[in-house]
Protein backbone atom coordinates (compact mmCIF):
# COMPACT_ATOMS: atom_id res chain seq x y z
CA UNK A 1 0.00 0.00 0.00
CA UNK A 2 1.42 3.65 -0.89
CA UNK A 3 1.52 5.95 1.86
CA UNK A 4 1.28 9.70 0.49
CA UNK A 5 3.06 12.24 3.71
CA UNK A 6 0.48 15.86 3.06
CA UNK A 7 1.56 19.13 4.32
CA UNK A 8 -2.08 20.57 6.15
CA UNK A 9 -1.28 24.50 6.50
CA UNK A 10 -4.90 25.45 7.28
CA UNK A 11 -3.33 29.13 7.47
CA UNK A 12 -6.15 31.78 9.01
CA UNK A 13 -9.84 32.72 8.99
CA UNK A 14 -11.93 29.43 7.74
CA UNK A 15 -8.80 27.63 6.55
CA UNK A 16 -8.93 26.06 9.57
CA UNK A 17 -12.37 24.70 8.95
CA UNK A 18 -11.87 23.44 5.32
CA UNK A 19 -8.47 22.19 5.66
CA UNK A 20 -10.05 20.03 8.47
CA UNK A 21 -12.59 19.01 5.99
CA UNK A 22 -10.61 18.08 3.56
CA UNK A 23 -8.65 15.93 5.59
CA UNK A 24 -11.46 14.31 6.79
CA UNK A 25 -12.66 13.43 3.07
CA UNK A 26 -9.76 12.75 2.06
CA UNK A 27 -9.18 10.09 4.58
CA UNK A 28 -12.11 8.55 4.03
CA UNK A 29 -11.64 8.06 0.54
CA UNK A 30 -7.93 6.52 1.29
CA UNK A 31 -10.43 3.83 3.25
CA UNK A 32 -12.25 3.68 0.58
CA UNK A 33 -10.29 2.68 -2.10
CA UNK A 34 -7.64 0.62 0.23
CA UNK A 35 -4.43 1.08 -2.52
CA UNK A 36 -3.36 3.98 -0.48
CA UNK A 37 -2.94 5.51 2.87
CA UNK A 38 -2.07 9.51 4.05
CA UNK A 39 0.22 10.31 6.79
CA UNK A 40 -0.86 14.37 7.73
CA UNK A 41 1.78 16.53 9.04
CA UNK A 42 -0.47 19.77 10.48
CA UNK A 43 1.64 23.00 10.60
CA UNK A 44 -0.04 26.05 12.50
CA UNK A 45 1.71 28.68 10.24
CA UNK A 46 -0.53 31.95 9.45
CA UNK A 47 -1.62 34.78 11.13
CA UNK A 48 -1.30 33.54 14.92
CA UNK A 49 2.08 32.31 14.60
CA UNK A 50 3.53 35.73 13.12
CA UNK A 51 1.74 36.97 16.24
CA UNK A 52 3.57 35.06 18.60
CA UNK A 53 7.10 34.79 16.40
CA UNK A 54 7.38 37.88 13.98
CA UNK A 55 6.88 36.05 10.98
CA UNK A 56 4.10 34.02 9.33
CA UNK A 57 6.30 30.68 9.05
CA UNK A 58 9.32 29.18 10.89
CA UNK A 59 13.03 29.84 9.24
CA UNK A 60 13.41 26.53 8.20
CA UNK A 61 9.86 25.81 7.67
CA UNK A 62 9.79 25.22 3.71
CA UNK A 63 12.74 22.48 4.65
CA UNK A 64 9.59 20.85 6.87
CA UNK A 65 7.35 20.00 4.06
CA UNK A 66 10.12 19.97 1.16
CA UNK A 67 9.28 16.13 1.22
CA UNK A 68 6.19 15.79 1.78
CA UNK A 69 4.29 14.49 -1.50
CA UNK A 70 1.81 17.28 -1.70
CA UNK A 71 -0.01 20.55 0.70
CA UNK A 72 -2.85 20.76 1.34
CA UNK A 73 -3.35 25.09 2.04
CA UNK A 74 -6.01 27.04 3.58
CA UNK A 75 -5.76 30.79 3.42
CA UNK A 76 -3.08 33.45 4.14
CA UNK A 77 -4.65 36.53 4.94
CA UNK A 78 -5.20 37.99 8.68
CA UNK A 79 -7.27 41.25 9.58
CA UNK A 80 -4.42 42.20 12.13
CA UNK A 81 -1.24 41.85 10.11
CA UNK A 82 -0.90 43.76 6.25
CA UNK A 83 -1.86 41.51 3.43
CA UNK A 84 1.66 41.79 1.57
CA UNK A 85 2.69 40.57 4.68
CA UNK A 86 0.80 37.72 5.08
CA UNK A 87 0.76 37.01 1.49
CA UNK A 88 4.45 37.26 0.82
CA UNK A 89 5.58 35.66 4.42
CA UNK A 90 2.88 32.24 3.83
CA UNK A 91 1.78 31.75 0.77
CA UNK A 92 4.36 33.37 -1.46
CA UNK A 93 6.99 31.86 0.12
CA UNK A 94 6.04 28.41 -0.29
CA UNK A 95 5.18 28.76 -4.35
CA UNK A 96 8.22 31.04 -5.11
CA UNK A 97 11.27 28.66 -3.58
CA UNK A 98 9.49 25.52 -4.72
CA UNK A 99 8.78 26.72 -8.27
CA UNK A 100 5.24 26.06 -8.33
CA UNK A 101 4.97 27.91 -11.73
CA UNK A 102 1.89 26.87 -12.87
CA UNK A 103 -1.41 27.52 -11.03
CA UNK A 104 -4.24 25.95 -12.59
CA UNK A 105 -8.23 26.75 -11.69
CA UNK A 106 -10.84 25.11 -13.15
CA UNK A 107 -13.90 26.41 -13.18
CA UNK A 108 -17.32 24.75 -14.10
CA UNK A 109 -21.41 25.40 -13.25
CA UNK A 110 -21.42 22.18 -10.86
CA UNK A 111 -24.56 20.26 -10.71
CA UNK A 112 -27.52 21.96 -8.71
CA UNK A 113 -25.68 25.51 -8.68
CA UNK A 114 -26.97 28.04 -10.54
CA UNK A 115 -24.70 30.84 -12.52
CA UNK A 116 -25.42 34.55 -12.22
CA UNK A 117 -24.63 34.43 -15.97
CA UNK A 118 -27.94 34.16 -17.48
CA UNK A 119 -28.72 30.81 -15.85
CA UNK A 120 -25.40 28.92 -17.65
CA UNK A 121 -25.01 25.52 -16.88
CA UNK A 122 -21.54 23.07 -17.13
CA UNK A 123 -21.50 22.89 -20.93
CA UNK A 124 -21.75 26.06 -21.63
CA UNK A 125 -19.22 27.39 -18.82
CA UNK A 126 -16.26 24.81 -18.23
CA UNK A 127 -13.06 26.72 -18.54
CA UNK A 128 -9.16 26.11 -17.19
CA UNK A 129 -7.45 28.82 -16.18
CA UNK A 130 -3.79 28.33 -16.28
CA UNK A 131 -2.02 31.06 -14.19
CA UNK A 132 2.01 31.85 -14.70
CA UNK A 133 2.57 31.48 -10.93
CA UNK A 134 6.33 32.59 -9.99
CA UNK A 135 7.30 35.81 -12.01
CA UNK A 136 5.29 38.87 -13.66
CA UNK A 137 3.87 41.31 -11.55
CA UNK A 138 4.27 39.37 -8.46
CA UNK A 139 8.32 38.79 -9.10
CA UNK A 140 8.71 40.75 -5.81
CA UNK A 141 11.20 43.34 -7.76
CA UNK A 142 10.80 46.86 -6.46
CA UNK A 143 10.90 48.91 -3.57
CA UNK A 144 10.14 52.18 -1.73
CA UNK A 145 12.60 55.32 -1.71
CA UNK A 146 12.01 58.46 0.72
CA UNK A 147 8.92 57.09 2.97
CA UNK A 148 6.81 59.97 4.87
CA UNK A 149 8.68 62.31 2.24
CA UNK A 150 6.68 64.66 -0.45
CA UNK A 151 9.50 62.67 -3.12
CA UNK A 152 8.06 59.40 -1.84
CA UNK A 153 8.32 56.93 -4.54
CA UNK A 154 7.28 53.28 -5.13
CA UNK A 155 7.87 50.45 -7.89
CA UNK A 156 6.79 47.14 -8.74
CA UNK A 157 8.46 45.65 -11.75
CA UNK A 158 6.99 43.04 -13.33
CA UNK A 159 9.65 40.69 -14.43
CA UNK A 160 9.19 38.35 -17.31
CA UNK A 161 11.83 35.77 -18.94
CA UNK A 162 11.89 33.77 -22.13
CA UNK A 163 12.52 30.70 -20.39
CA UNK A 164 9.48 31.86 -17.74
CA UNK A 165 6.74 32.17 -20.31
CA UNK A 166 7.67 29.46 -22.71
CA UNK A 167 7.18 26.76 -19.37
CA UNK A 168 4.20 28.09 -18.95
CA UNK A 169 3.00 28.52 -22.90
CA UNK A 170 4.08 25.20 -23.21
CA UNK A 171 2.29 23.92 -20.23
CA UNK A 172 -0.97 25.75 -21.39
CA UNK A 173 -0.78 24.00 -24.77
CA UNK A 174 -0.52 20.85 -23.72
CA UNK A 175 -3.52 21.18 -21.06
CA UNK A 176 -5.69 22.32 -23.93
CA UNK A 177 -4.45 19.30 -26.02
CA UNK A 178 -5.72 17.40 -23.36
CA UNK A 179 -9.39 18.66 -23.39
CA UNK A 180 -11.89 17.74 -25.87
CA UNK A 181 -11.87 21.22 -27.13
CA UNK A 182 -8.15 21.95 -27.97
CA UNK A 183 -9.01 25.28 -27.69
CA UNK A 184 -6.40 27.96 -25.52
CA UNK A 185 -6.73 31.58 -25.40
CA UNK A 186 -3.74 33.84 -24.65
CA UNK A 187 -4.64 36.48 -22.39
CA UNK A 188 -1.97 39.94 -22.67
CA UNK A 189 -1.93 43.30 -22.49
CA UNK A 190 0.41 43.61 -25.48
CA UNK A 191 -1.28 47.01 -27.04
CA UNK A 192 -0.53 49.25 -23.98
CA UNK A 193 2.29 46.86 -22.18
CA UNK A 194 4.66 46.88 -25.57
CA UNK A 195 7.97 45.06 -23.93
CA UNK A 196 6.86 41.98 -21.70
CA UNK A 197 3.09 41.62 -23.21
CA UNK A 198 4.82 41.57 -27.02
CA UNK A 199 6.95 38.98 -26.06
CA UNK A 200 4.70 36.90 -24.56
CA UNK A 201 2.56 36.80 -27.73
CA UNK A 202 5.35 36.61 -29.70
CA UNK A 203 6.71 33.10 -27.84
CA UNK A 204 2.75 31.81 -28.12
CA UNK A 205 3.14 31.62 -31.59
CA UNK A 206 6.68 30.22 -31.36
CA UNK A 207 5.36 27.28 -29.10
CA UNK A 208 2.00 26.95 -31.05
CA UNK A 209 3.84 25.34 -34.06
CA UNK A 210 4.74 22.72 -31.21
CA UNK A 211 0.74 21.90 -31.01
CA UNK A 212 -0.85 22.40 -34.51
CA UNK A 213 -3.80 20.11 -33.29
CA UNK A 214 -4.52 22.76 -30.83
CA UNK A 215 -6.60 25.62 -31.83
CA UNK A 216 -5.81 29.15 -30.16
CA UNK A 217 -6.44 32.83 -30.40
CA UNK A 218 -5.42 36.15 -28.37
CA UNK A 219 -7.35 38.34 -26.52
CA UNK A 220 -6.41 41.86 -24.42
CA UNK A 221 -7.20 41.38 -20.78
CA UNK A 222 -10.15 43.90 -21.01
CA UNK A 223 -11.69 42.59 -23.95
CA UNK A 224 -11.66 39.03 -21.97
CA UNK A 225 -13.71 39.81 -19.18
CA UNK A 226 -16.46 41.12 -21.42
CA UNK A 227 -15.68 37.48 -23.58
CA UNK A 228 -16.34 35.32 -20.43
CA UNK A 229 -19.22 37.29 -19.99
CA UNK A 230 -20.92 37.60 -23.13
CA UNK A 231 -19.82 34.39 -24.84
CA UNK A 232 -18.74 32.00 -22.17
CA UNK A 233 -19.31 28.93 -24.48
CA UNK A 234 -16.25 30.60 -26.90
CA UNK A 235 -13.34 29.81 -24.59
CA UNK A 236 -12.29 26.68 -23.51
CA UNK A 237 -8.32 26.40 -21.58
CA UNK A 238 -7.05 30.21 -20.78
CA UNK A 239 -3.13 31.44 -20.41
CA UNK A 240 -2.37 34.30 -18.88
CA UNK A 241 -0.45 36.28 -16.28
CA UNK A 242 0.38 35.90 -12.56
CA UNK A 243 -1.89 39.17 -12.23
CA UNK A 244 -4.74 38.54 -15.30
CA UNK A 245 -5.02 35.80 -14.19
CA UNK A 246 -6.24 36.15 -10.85
CA UNK A 247 -8.01 38.59 -11.39
CA UNK A 248 -9.77 36.65 -14.48
CA UNK A 249 -9.86 33.18 -12.36
CA UNK A 250 -11.90 35.09 -9.56
CA UNK A 251 -14.51 36.30 -12.28
CA UNK A 252 -14.64 32.91 -13.37
CA UNK A 253 -15.31 31.59 -9.76
CA UNK A 254 -18.00 34.45 -9.29
CA UNK A 255 -19.62 33.33 -13.02
CA UNK A 256 -19.84 29.45 -11.56
CA UNK A 257 -21.57 30.25 -8.85
CA UNK A 258 -19.08 31.19 -5.72
CA UNK A 259 -15.65 31.23 -4.61
CA UNK A 260 -16.71 28.73 -2.36
CA UNK A 261 -16.54 26.18 -4.75
CA UNK A 262 -13.27 27.29 -6.38
CA UNK A 263 -10.06 25.08 -6.65
CA UNK A 264 -6.62 25.86 -7.17
CA UNK A 265 -3.32 23.87 -7.76
CA UNK A 266 -0.46 24.97 -7.37
CA UNK A 267 1.77 22.93 -9.68
CA UNK A 268 5.51 22.47 -10.14
CA UNK A 269 4.86 20.18 -12.89
CA UNK A 270 8.65 18.12 -12.89
CA UNK A 271 7.81 16.89 -9.18
CA UNK A 272 11.20 18.44 -8.14
CA UNK A 273 9.23 20.29 -5.16
CA UNK A 274 5.77 19.50 -3.32
CA UNK A 275 3.18 21.03 -5.15
CA UNK A 276 0.47 22.79 -3.24
CA UNK A 277 -3.61 23.26 -3.55
CA UNK A 278 -6.29 24.87 -2.33
CA UNK A 279 -9.61 26.82 -2.51
CA UNK A 280 -9.41 29.74 -3.77
CA UNK A 281 -11.94 31.64 -1.36
CA UNK A 282 -8.99 33.45 0.89
CA UNK A 283 -9.54 33.38 5.20
CA UNK A 284 -12.85 34.95 5.49
CA UNK A 285 -13.07 36.04 8.92
CA UNK A 286 -16.18 37.08 8.56
CA UNK A 287 -17.63 34.27 8.96
CA UNK A 288 -15.07 32.33 10.91
CA UNK A 289 -16.26 29.83 13.23
CA UNK A 290 -19.84 30.13 12.41
CA UNK A 291 -19.38 26.60 10.61
CA UNK A 292 -20.96 28.09 7.45
CA UNK A 293 -17.69 27.65 5.52
CA UNK A 294 -18.41 26.25 2.25
CA UNK A 295 -15.76 23.61 1.78
CA UNK A 296 -16.28 22.44 -1.64
CA UNK A 297 -13.82 24.27 -3.20
CA UNK A 298 -10.98 22.31 -0.78
CA UNK A 299 -12.39 19.37 -2.08
CA UNK A 300 -12.44 19.78 -5.41
CA UNK A 301 -8.62 21.15 -4.99
CA UNK A 302 -7.99 17.50 -3.38
CA UNK A 303 -9.39 16.32 -6.61
CA UNK A 304 -6.53 18.18 -7.99
CA UNK A 305 -4.40 16.75 -5.51
CA UNK A 306 -5.20 13.15 -6.18
CA UNK A 307 -4.90 13.20 -9.82
CA UNK A 308 -1.22 14.99 -9.30
CA UNK A 309 -0.50 12.10 -7.29
CA UNK A 310 -1.64 9.80 -9.96
CA UNK A 311 -4.46 8.67 -7.80
CA UNK A 312 -7.18 8.99 -10.88
CA UNK A 313 -10.01 6.49 -9.59
CA UNK A 314 -9.92 7.94 -6.13
CA UNK A 315 -10.14 11.43 -8.07
CA UNK A 316 -12.43 10.49 -9.65
CA UNK A 317 -14.52 8.90 -7.25
CA UNK A 318 -14.15 11.97 -4.61
CA UNK A 319 -15.40 14.37 -7.92
CA UNK A 320 -18.36 12.46 -8.76
CA UNK A 321 -19.55 12.91 -5.09
CA UNK A 322 -18.70 16.53 -4.81
CA UNK A 323 -21.15 16.51 -7.59
CA UNK A 324 -23.62 14.37 -6.31
CA UNK A 325 -23.68 16.29 -3.04
CA UNK A 326 -23.73 19.80 -5.32
CA UNK A 327 -26.79 18.64 -7.14
CA UNK A 328 -29.36 18.74 -3.82
CA UNK A 329 -29.82 21.91 -2.73
CA UNK A 330 -30.38 20.94 1.05
CA UNK A 331 -26.13 20.74 1.13
CA UNK A 332 -25.96 24.18 -0.28
CA UNK A 333 -23.79 26.18 2.25
CA UNK A 334 -25.18 29.99 2.34
CA UNK A 335 -22.83 31.78 -0.28
CA UNK A 336 -25.14 29.09 -2.59
CA UNK A 337 -28.20 30.32 -1.43
CA UNK A 338 -28.38 27.57 1.30
CA UNK A 339 -28.61 27.16 4.90
CA UNK A 340 -26.03 23.40 5.14
CA UNK A 341 -23.11 24.03 8.03
CA UNK A 342 -19.94 22.95 6.69
CA UNK A 343 -19.83 19.54 8.97
CA UNK A 344 -23.29 18.95 6.89
CA UNK A 345 -22.12 19.01 3.66
CA UNK A 346 -18.93 17.56 4.64
CA UNK A 347 -20.69 14.53 6.06
CA UNK A 348 -22.58 14.41 2.57
CA UNK A 349 -19.87 14.17 0.73
CA UNK A 350 -18.01 11.34 2.88
CA UNK A 351 -21.63 9.33 2.61
CA UNK A 352 -21.37 10.02 -1.14
CA UNK A 353 -17.64 8.43 -0.90
CA UNK A 354 -18.97 5.19 0.75
CA UNK A 355 -21.59 4.66 -1.13
CA UNK A 356 -20.54 5.17 -4.51
CA UNK A 357 -20.49 2.32 -6.63
CA UNK A 358 -16.78 0.78 -8.33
Amino acid sequence: MKTYRIAAIPGDGIGTEVVAAGIEVLNALAGREGGFELQVDHFDWGGEYYKKHGRMMPEDGRDQIRDHDAILFGSAGHPDIPDHITLWGLRLAICQPFDQYANVRPTRVLPGITSPLRHVDGDELDWVIIRENSEGEYAGVGGRVHQGLPLESATDVAMFTRPGVERIMRFAFRVAQSRPRKLLTVVTKSNAQRHAMVMWDEIAAEIAREFPDVTWDRMLVDAMTMRMVTKPKSIDTVVATNLHADILSDLAAALAGSLGIAPTANLNPEHTYPSMFEPIHGSAFDIMGKGVANPIGTFWSSVMLLEHLEENAAASRLMGAIERVTADPDFHTPDLGGNATTDKTTAAVIEAIRGAND
